[in-house]
């Protein structure tokens, strides 16, 4: 959605895989904003417990006795118990709203997102008595188009060191000669992005917060509102989640609350950008113009030099049919960064759109050419083999 004819607003900030961008914590706690935890127009469920999301049954206690005898557990086991994950866990669907699951569900579904395949690997690491430390991986903002909303996508990691030797005084430093990081996503593996620590209870507030946008999405509002509130609950410095609820308030048209959660989200981090642009959306609503368009200005050049920003930007061009827009926003993401295949894929379909079939052939297979996953690379493959018969009937063949 647009704000103008030159800006986007991002409508949620979508953790990793769904992780927002890294916090800043300030040195006291700070007030919520009154009212919004007893919000009388939404019915409060439970959600599960910290316990629960990291909880291991004892089929798989069982298991991983068995596999790592007391005597065995090092480095090279937990590379072993690690590999397991990573060789059978989809690391395509790293950046997807979807399969937020707690540890005993992942393990048997290993098609879950980044975060829950990084709660299961530090469940059982843990067990195995590993040392394990979940790390947040300092991306670029990355956008995502999801049910006609923007998601702001991020990402951690693990890493996990040998066992530590019980009952000594003795003070442990891990470095990456003995320890393994752990992480879902291979672009992130091959860019080597700075990483700092977050806790176990950021994880547990990114869990909850996950799983609220996955319901909002789906208009389950109470189920929404349940996990928000845990997710600022569980963390009250996880800025990422207070700005998600005041996208939930917003959008269930309760303007002051919005406005109060969004400003607490910026005195929490005021490097969040995409509550900033939130915040700008609703001073449009509200008709405070020249405030929005401060906003919006600076933050369109702070994010000029971001490919992904390019194509969120062309997104919306091609869902708004200025498809003219779409190209020159594509084009634009493609000279900053000519390895991404998305900025390929939105000029594939705009020239579709305008009926150049060469053209949308000539990027669908550059798209295909440039994409990581398995599951991408079968998504251009079908769409080349369905254009390439179109552009066959067209030259008359």
């Amino acid at each position: 959605m647009t704000t103008s004819n030159r800006f986007t607003y991002l409508v949620i900030p979508l953790f990793i895989g769904f992780i927002t961008s890294c916090q800043s914590t300030p040195n006291k706690q700070l007030d919520a904003p009154p009212n919004i935890s007893q919000n009388q127009k939404f019915t409060v469920i439970s959600v599960e417990t910290e316990t629960e999301i990291f909880e291991l049954n004892d089929d798989i206690k069982q298991q991983l006795t068995t596999a790592f005898p007391a005597n065995k557990r090092n480095l090279r086991s937990t590379r072993k118990l690690l590999q397991f994950l990573l060789d059978n866990g989809d690391a395509s669907l790293s950046y997807q709203s979807g399969a937020t699951l707690i540890a005993n569900q992942a393990y048997n579904d290993l098609n879950a997102n980044c975060l829950s395949l990084s709660i299961l690997a530090y469940s059982m690491a843990d067990f195995l008595g590993m040392h394990s430390q979940f790390q947040q991986v300092h991306i670029p903002e990355y956008w995502a188009l999801n049910k006609g909303y923007n998601l702001l996508t991020g990402h951690i990691n693990l890493r996990v060191s040998p066992p530590r030797n019980s009952g000594s005084n003795i003070s442990y430093v891990y470095t990456a000669e003995n320890s393994l990081v752990v992480d879902f996503d291979p672009n992130s593996r091959s860019e080597k992005f700075k990483t700092s620590a977050i806790s176990k209870t950021r994880i547990t507030a990114m869990f909850y917060n996950n799983k609220g946008v996955a319901a909002m999405l789906k208009k389950q509002h109470n189920t929404a509102y349940s996990y928000f509130l845990a997710a600022t609950k569980a963390d009250p410095l996880y800025s990422g989640a207070w700005g998600n609820l005041a996208v939930f308030l917003r959008i269930h048209n309760q303007l002051n609350n919005a406005e109060l959660a969004y400003n607490h989200a910026l005195a929490i981090d005021e490097n969040n950008n995409t509550a900033l642009g939130n915040l700008a959306l609703l001073y449009r609503i509200t008709e405070r113009h020249d405030q929005a368009d401060k906003i919006l200005t600076m933050l369109d050049k702070k994010r000029q030099a971001n490919p992904y920003y390019h194509i969120s930007l062309g997104h919306t061009a091609y869902h708004n049919k200025a498809y003219q827009d779409a190209i020159k926003h594509y084009s634009k993401a493609k000279r900053l960064d000519n390895q991404i295949h998305d900025s390929y894929f939105g000029l594939a379909r705009t020239y579709f759109q305008l009926g150049d079939l060469k053209h949308a052939n000539k990027q669908l297979r550059l798209a295909n050419k440039h994409a990581n996953f398995a599951h991408d690379k079968k998504r251009y493959q079908l769409k080349l083999t369905t254009l390439s018969n179109m552009t066959a009937k067209v030259d008359g063949y």
